[in-house]
């Protein structure tokens, strides 16, 4: 089963960034550091705004 790819607007910075849905480690935003994914074992909790799924290729 393939996890989805989320693009996710960081709630400090206003940078978009694309993270895994089901990440295994947090994924810190590029720009200014902010966590925006924590792992939750199996789906990961997306602590900031979801702009739209990323379709698999």
């Amino acid at each position: 089963m393939a996890g989805n790819f989320y693009s996710v607007r960081c709630g400090d910075c206003e940078n978009e960034q694309t993270v895994f849905g089901k990440a295994s480690s947090e994924v810190a935003c590029a720009v200014c550091g902010t966590t925006l994914v924590r792992p939750a074992g199996g789906k990961a909790e997306i602590e900031h705004e979801i702009v739209e799924t990323v379709e698999s290729r």
